[in-house]
């Protein structure tokens, strides 16, 4: 049950960016892992493509890094570390969110 909820708040964070950035495409994403998040990187691919279906995300490349620290503060979570969005009007390219 905590997995599923941590993968509706990174759907809904990534539409959020999308928003908020004013942005159709998002391109690339990284995703930061805590050591004792509840959702495994190998959950987070094998998910991820239904997770971002009909998102602004939805072609986007993923990228995961896991946390060897169980002392961080966000050990438990999934962090969004870094969203890159195709700028408004294609041609131009994109840029960190």
């Amino acid at each position: 049950m905590h997995e599923e909820a941590l993968l509706r708040d990174l759907r809904r964070e990534l539409l959020e960016v999308a928003r908020r950035e004013r942005v159709d495409r998002i391109t690339r994403v990284r995703l930061r892992v805590g050591a004792l998040c509840h959702v495994s990187p190998e959950t987070l691919r094998s998910r991820w493509r239904e997770l971002v279906a009909d998102t602004p995300a939805r072609d986007a490349a993923l990228e995961i890094e896991s946390s060897p620290d169980p002392r961080d503060s966000r050990a438990q979570d999934v962090v969004l570390a870094d969203v890159v969005v195709e700028e408004p009007g294609s041609g131009t390219p994109p840029t960190s969110a």
